[in-house]
């Protein structure tokens, strides 16, 4: 298999720290996008290129661009897993706690998604990490009011992008999880442990990215063993 360049965003910590370096080790080209770049700087690992980039901040996407443009030209595969949970009763939020879920979770990805996509190739595959929350008809939980919908509504733009650009490519899907033992579930849900590591989610979207988008289009994937 040829090395393929890859983007990653909330590459700081959990399943995107794990999936740069999983990456990395197989011979790939990754940029690893994270507001902390030190954690993945500190590995010093010759086929990853990191710095600083908030979502949140728009002059951050002209770095990406640049980079782009200026060393790979190309980008084979694009995996928005940046994520932003609150966990906090629907009558205690604000517009504030909306307004920044859904800027991480929603804008984020529309518009790294827009910035990328010129570099992409027609078997390009962009990955958008969902969650379970954000599937229509699941099981749903007290206080995930803006973490839940701001994921359903990625499905549903990505579902919009594969049908837009299925003449041209690439292609679009979602990985929709259940819980995974990272610091972001840890800080939501400090009692809860979950049955399956960064690690071993990380091995199944890296595979999945590599080869997923010969067999799936505008579709979403569950991958969850557990209830939540």
């Amino acid at each position: 298999m040829m090395n393929k360049n890859i983007i990653i965003t909330g590459t700081s910590r959990g399943i995107g720290y794990e999936l740069a370096k999983l990456f990395a080790d197989a011979g790939h080209n990754v940029l690893a996008l994270s507001r902390n770049a030190k954690p993945i700087e500190d590995l010093k690992h010759k086929n990853i290129n990191a710095f600083p980039c908030d979502l949140c901040n728009l002059d951050d996407y002209k770095n990406v661009e640049n980079f782009i443009s200026t060393k790979w030209n190309h980008v084979d595969i694009l995996i928005n897993n940046a994520g932003l949970l609150l966990n906090k009763p629907f009558s205690e939020t604000t517009f504030s706690d909306f307004t920044k879920v859904y800027e991480t979770n929603v804008f984020g990805v529309s518009e790294l998604t827009r910035i990328v996509l010129p570099f992409m190739p027609r078997d390009g595959h962009v990955i958008t990490i969902s969650s379970m929350g954000g599937i229509q008809g699941s099981m749903k939980f007290p206080g995930l009011a803006a973490y839940s919908s701001s994921k359903g509504a990625v499905i549903t733009l990505s579902e919009l992008l594969a049908e837009e650009y299925k003449e041209t490519g690439p292609q679009f899907n979602v990985l929709a999880l259940g819980a995974v033992q990272t610091e972001m579930l840890k800080e939501a849900f400090p009692d809860y442990t979950a049955p399956t590591t960064a690690l071993e989610m990380a091995n199944y979207i890296k595979d999945f990215a590599l080869s997923g988008n010969k067999y799936y289009n505008g579709k979403v994937l569950q991958v969850s063993n557990s209830t939540p």
